[in-house]
């Protein structure tokens, strides 16, 4: 069989093209010289192997043998993995809407110039025969080479025009000082956006916006007296708990909704989406009682230590929406199928809880479990008790899930990705203190010490590890997500080391990423591979902004060491964000956050004592529930503390000390005195 360059990439997407005829390259020094060379334009492809639409475009495309000759005639042909190298991908998506004027998304294929890399030419999906208002794909291909080979002149010009659109559209430094406007602001924005009868944000398809619902959370706990932000909290974190974007059976969140209702999915499982969306679903059981959100985050859980944790420990990244080519195929049940797998009673209350009558709600032939009526409303509908309600549908989803269990699998991409895992690692980290579950926290410290054995050397990260290989300079999400995981852990269980990671990391992202003159910081660091433009995140996408994250953890190990450089640098970082935040601050969840934080900081709570009493002091320095405090038990033992916990002494017995934000309380050494201390910070 024909393989091309891909065939030895650590990528399943790139490895499901290396049979293409098309003479793919990866990003690189060769293909680029070539195109160079051979003075050929560049065709830059763009995807991820869960992406639908990039399927459907290889197969009626880069696997046609008439398609890739002109492809291989006309171009210097590369395809890149958004998700091993979203340095590339933050470029030329922004390149994309630059010169279309409309958001980019996967397949991107992008036409660069090949000398200097610019984008003249970009779009998104091409299908092989013209439909949809589109062209067909090879006569696009001949049109831009014609274009390319017959108007230097004009190239050099809009190449030049794109320079400094990329110079214009990140933000300076700014002098003022940072306000709590913004916060009401964006809570508006929210509201303005808002699906008072469906929840969430925006119309179909509808994205769940993990740094959103995070941001109301904060701002739900930080002003009380306001009801809006609990209230579009609740709504659409039940919505979404309902819908058939959570796998009912299995667990899980699918990455958006195709429709209002959140009823049929994209079917793709992201490992980001799910890590983002664990937390905010057991602290909003906490902040709420609301037992049908810890029942999602254990869940969720489950799944990810079932389905998406390596044996050596570090976790998967996407499970594909297909299977047997066709999506959702794995998910979905037929009628007949419901009704010979179940009971009586279980096919009564399955029909009344999913609303099983008439036509199938996928694509008319196969039903999705969405759930439409709660277990008090299907007993008065059925006859049973709500206790036998919850027996039956629980035997129900088990036989369902069983017999699911015996299909053909969607594919799963196996690569490991350290900046997601930094995520599902916290992620793991927290539910698994919240909610007690001691294999979660397992899960999320094997996963730190793959990453730790595997994509750490000397201080400095790489980003992706496959198939034994591991490589690329990690990017900013890399550093300060895995900062985020060591610190959340720390909480969970005190470890040194796990502070020490966190301090070299921060100390290499401060030397490597900082833009010390206008604040924030660079996605790639300064010894990374020069490319077309050198990005600062601002904005988050479907996971956080890295300048978010980075201001975020900054505060809070800088607060925790007592440390003034962490918290300088988390200052310049919003400061440089202001007035991106103020443009459009909905769209900045994770700085707006950050914003909290600095503007009202959390407690942090040092236990000092015997591990033995430390476990009762932690749960009461627990009390009363706040996403903002931060609670940390060391036991005697640990006595090479850095910073301001040298300070933090044990005495005879445990002691706490309370602080927030540069205001401490005195040590308190009775456990009676620890919730009205706390209180009064």
């Amino acid at each position: 069989m024909h393989s091309n360059r891909l065939i030895d990439e650590t990528s399943p997407y790139l490895q499901q093209h290396a049979h293409n005829p098309v003479d793919w390259y990866p990003w690189g020094d060769e293909a680029l010289q070539k195109a160079r060379d051979e003075d050929k334009p560049i065709l830059l492809s763009i995807g991820y192997s869960a992406c639908h639409w990039c399927h459907v475009m290889e197969h009626e495309s880069f696997e046609d043998e008439s398609v890739a000759a002109i492809m291989n005639r006309l171009y210097v042909c590369i395809k890149v993995d958004r998700e091993e190298r979203p340095d590339l991908d933050k470029i030329y998506q922004l390149a994309h809407q630059m010169l279309t004027r409309r958001p980019g998304g996967w397949p991107l294929n992008v036409f660069l110039a090949p000398d200097t890399h610019v984008p003249f030419f970009a779009g998104t999906y091409f299908p092989r025969e013209p439909r949809h208002g589109l062209p067909a794909f090879p006569d696009l291909l001949r049109r831009v080479a014609d274009w390319f080979h017959e108007n230097r002149d004009q190239l050099k010009e809009q190449e030049a025009a794109i320079r400094a659109r990329f110079e214009s559209i990140e933000p300076g430094g700014d002098t003022e000082e940072i306000s709590p406007d913004v916060l009401d602001l964006a809570l508006n924005q929210l509201a303005q956006q808002y699906d008072p009868v469906y929840a969430g944000f925006g119309d179909a398809p509808k994205f769940p916006h993990p740094t959103n619902l995070e941001f109301l959370l904060h701002y739900a706990a930080n002003h009380p007296r306001n009801a809006s932000a609990p209230d579009m909290l609740r709504h659409t974190l039940r919505a979404m708990a309902s819908g058939g974007i959570y796998d009912q059976l299995g667990g899980g969140f699918c990455r958006y909704s195709t429709d209002e209702l959140w009823m049929i999915p994209h079917f793709e499982k992201m490992l980001y989406d799910n890590a983002q969306l664990l937390p905010i679903y057991v602290d909003a059981w906490r902040m709420f009682e609301d037992d049908d959100f810890r029942r999602i985050a254990g869940q969720t859980g489950d799944w990810v230590l079932r389905e998406m944790q390596s044996p050596d420990g570090g976790y998967y990244s996407t499970l594909d929406a297909d299977s047997e080519g066709e999506e959702g195929k794995f998910y979905v049940f037929s009628t007949d199928e419901l009704r010979q797998l179940l009971s009586d009673d279980e096919w009564a209350v399955v029909r009344c809880r999913y609303q099983i009558r008439g036509k199938p709600n996928f694509e008319g032939r196969a039903w999705h479990l969405h759930v439409f009526k709660t277990d008090e409303e299907v007993a008065k509908k059925t006859g049973f008790s709500e206790q036998r309600v919850r027996q039956l549908i629980a035997t129900a989803h088990q036989k369902l899930f069983a017999h699911r269990e015996q299909r053909i699998r969607p594919g799963r991409d196996e690569k490991i990705l350290t900046s997601w895992n930094g995520m599902m690692i916290k992620a793991m980290a927290h539910t698994g203190r919240l909610l007690d579950r001691q294999d979660f926290i397992d899960s999320a410290e094997r996963a730190l010490a793959f990453i730790q054995t595997t994509l750490l050397s000397n201080g400095r990260l790489l980003a992706t590890h496959k198939d034994g290989k591991t490589h690329l300079n990690a990017y900013l999400d890399d550093y300060v997500l895995l900062i985020d995981a060591a610190l959340e852990l720390l909480q969970t269980r005190w470890r040194t080391s796990h502070l020490n990671l966190a301090t070299t990391l921060a100390d290499k992202l401060l030397a490597h990423f900082e833009d010390r003159e206008n604040g924030g910081f660079y996605f790639t660091s300064d010894d990374h591979e020069a490319l077309l433009h050198r990005h600062k995140p601002t904005a988050d996408d479907a996971t956080p902004s890295g300048n978010g994250i980075a201001a975020r953890v900054l505060l809070k190990l800088g607060h925790l060491l007592g440390e003034s450089r962490y918290l300088d640098a988390a200052e310049r970082t919003l400061k440089w964000l202001n007035a991106s935040l103020s443009g459009y601050p909905s769209a900045h969840g994770s700085g707006l956050i950050a914003v909290e934080e600095y503007l009202s900081p959390g407690e942090t709570i040092i236990l000092r004592g015997k591990p033995a009493q430390l476990a009762e002091w932690s749960a009461q320095a627990g009390l009363p529930f706040h996403p903002q405090k931060q609670v940390f038990a060391i036991a005697d033992n640990e006595t090479v503390l850095p910073g301001a916990l040298a300070r933090r002494a044990a005495g005879d017995g445990p002691v706490a000390y309370i602080c927030a934000g540069h205001q401490c309380s005195l040590p308190v050494r009775n456990l009676a005195d620890l919730k009205k201390t706390a209180s009064d910070i």
